[in-house]
């Protein structure tokens, strides 16, 4: 159940971000609704996953690193930015970091 929350938390936060960009400053109603209305939607879940038991440093971590490759690609894809070489390996290494998280907490 907290993988569940914590997936929420991190879609609804890629959510916001992408809208971010897309609300041009706030000056776009739609999109700006969506980027408080997801930060807050993301906070909530995480806040849900910790509650239960999730550990915090593993959580952001995970939602660091899946929150950084999914922009990153929608960026690349659908907003027209480019990527790349060094933050394609920037981006490894922020999951390898989480794995390391993940592999040095399991006991």
């Amino acid at each position: 159940m907290t993988l569940v929350l914590l997936a929420l938390a991190i879609a609804c936060e890629v959510t916001a971000t992408v809208s971010l960009k897309i609300s041009e400053g706030f000056s776009k109603l739609v999109p700006s609704i969506i980027v408080v209305i997801g930060y807050a939607a993301a906070f909530f879940f995480l806040s849900q996953a910790l509650k239960r038991g999730m550990a915090i440093g593993v959580a952001y971590g995970i939602w660091s690193a899946v929150g950084v490759v999914a922009v990153a690609t929608i960026g690349a894809l659908f907003l027209n930015e480019s990527l790349t070489l060094v933050q394609v390996g920037g981006i490894g290494l922020v999951i390898v970091g989480v794995l390391a998280l993940e592999l040095g907490g399991a006991h």
